[in-house]
């Protein structure tokens, strides 16, 4: 992702009402200074907060509107001081044609009515409960958005110690975040689908229209052409990131180590020169060896990928690198996963899957074992085999969705202990509140890919966030 647009850019405009402010002296003032203290709030080295000030009339509002497209905002908060217009804070929505987040914050948990029954002046008295009248206007102003059909959200709570409320702005700002990634993210796809995985297929056209997410087609030949050309010194030092990064069975040769580095060399070449975020590639072969030579000897490489954050993801799988590449950016991970078995003795889901696996979230350093085949596909070479890391995880598959495009699936569950198949895989076994029957059935039943990503941690309610955010699905079976 360009440097230039790395940093979240969030339109911060407070609405208020200007008849108020020669009515009741100070309230104005009163209400900047919240505005100010939701500001520094939201400050931070990751993000850019554009003021916009406090918005009062029709006609600042249409000035606002314009600040927000000149700033290239990307999420617009509203923070109701008061009562104030639903036709005050329109014309900014309407030009930002950003999400938008309404804050209903008062700023503290409740009026004190003692003190402001004993005021002397019923002016002062009602300039105390304006300062405290932000709930009122929000109906107005949603009502207004439901009738146009424009997505809107809302964060209620007090503007100071209410950690319930910030963590939940946290939350809308992470989901602004990744949505700016996976916005100015560029995806390789290199090969073609597994032939006869229908539910693989995706439209592309929805991926880069919903997402926006630039699509890069590369050619294998490409990456077969830079092998030729590996310094010896670059495969070195490859190699030496191998040892790093894994640890390599000994049965593992210096031939198959050697042509695994060169490989993955010539991979970060690709990426580089194809400025990639995520990649998915899958490549049968037509009977030339320097491709199946190529592409058999990958799965290290595109390991190391992911776990140095270009999310890699095997059999052509492009739905699937969206919600591995979703769960990198949260912090989750992010491995390619489809079910193994089922073990209905511990009452466990056996996942796992060939291919890259994700460094940062194994339960010990991953292994590469040699393989002398790869099911369902072409040649042999060296492949990973992890468990995830136990404890808390999340499952994520983006669905495709007939009235929104797309939608998050998700489940959150356990990675537990135990006996794994050693099989040169990456494998784990997981437990869920639905128990292994009930999980399996009710994930299947909203019909996604047979491939997810799955994430350390619960991530459901981030997620959920995220979906909504983008004006997604969501369904979450437990």
């Amino acid at each position: 992702m360009d440097s230039r647009f790395k940093r979240l850019r969030i339109g911060l405009v407070g609405l208020g009402l200007e008849t108020y402010w020669p009515q009741f002296e100070g309230l104005e003032e009163r209400l900047r200074g919240y505005l100010a203290i939701v500001r520094d709030k939201l400050e931070s080295e990751e993000r850019i907060v554009i003021t916009l000030g406090l918005v009062d009339s029709p006609q600042k509002a249409v000035e606002a509107g314009h600040v927000c497209r000149q700033e290239d905002i990307d999420i617009l908060l509203i923070y109701v001081t008061t009562y104030a217009l639903s036709s005050t804070i329109l014309p900014v929505i309407l030009r930002a044609k950003v999400p938008v987040i309404l804050l209903n914050l008062q700023p503290e948990p409740a009026i004190d009515y003692g003190a402001i029954n004993q005021m002397a002046s019923r002016t002062a008295m009602t300039s105390e409960w304006l300062a405290y009248c932000c709930s009122c206007p929000v109906p107005e102003i949603t009502n207004v958005l439901r009738r146009l059909d424009i997505p809107f959200h809302q964060v209620t709570g007090v503007l100071h110690k209410d950690p319930v409320c910030w963590e939940d702005l946290e939350g809308w700002l992470t989901a602004a975040r990744i949505a700016k990634i996976l916005s100015h993210s560029r995806m390789g796809l290199m090969g073609h689908y597994y032939s006869g995985m229908l539910d693989v297929a995706t439209d592309l056209a929805q991926i880069s229209g919903r997402f926006g997410t630039h699509i890069e087609v590369i050619e294998v030949d490409q990456l077969s052409r830079l092998r030729r050309d590996v310094p010896k010194e670059e495969i070195v030092a490859k190699l030496e990131e191998f040892r790093r990064f894994f640890s390599i069975d000994e049965d593992c040769s210096e031939e198959e180590l050697e042509r695994a580095a060169i490989t993955a060399v010539a991979l970060d070449k690709v990426v580089a020169k194809n400025t990639l975020n995520m990649l998915a590639y899958y490549y049968m072969g037509s009977g030339i060896e320097e491709n199946e030579n190529t592409l058999s000897s990958i799965i290290l490489a595109t390991s190391l990928l992911t776990g140095n954050g270009v999310t890699t993801a095997g059999e052509y799988e492009v739905k699937n690198v969206l919600a591995m590449k979703i769960l990198d950016e949260l912090g989750a991970g992010g491995s390619f996963t489809e079910y193994y078995a089922m073990d209905f003795n511990d009452d466990l889901v056996l996942m796992g899957h060939d291919g890259p696996g994700h460094p940062h979230i194994a339960q010990d350093r991953i292994r590469v074992r040699p393989l002398q085949v790869y099911h369902g596909k072409v040649g042999r070479g060296l492949s990973v085999e992890m468990a995830v890391k136990y404890g808390l995880v999340t499952l994520l598959s983006v669905v495709e969705d007939r009235n929104k495009g797309f939608s998050f699936l998700v489940a959150e569950g356990e990675s537990v202990a135990g006996p794994i198949l050693q099989i040169g895989n990456t494998n784990s076994r997981y437990r869920f509140p639905l128990g292994a029957r009930g999980f399996v059935e009710a994930w299947n039943a909203q019909g996604p890919a047979h491939h997810c990503a799955i994430g350390i941690g619960h991530w459901g309610s981030q997620l959920n966030k995220i979906a909504k955010l983008m004006n997604f699905g969501f369904h979450q079976v437990c």
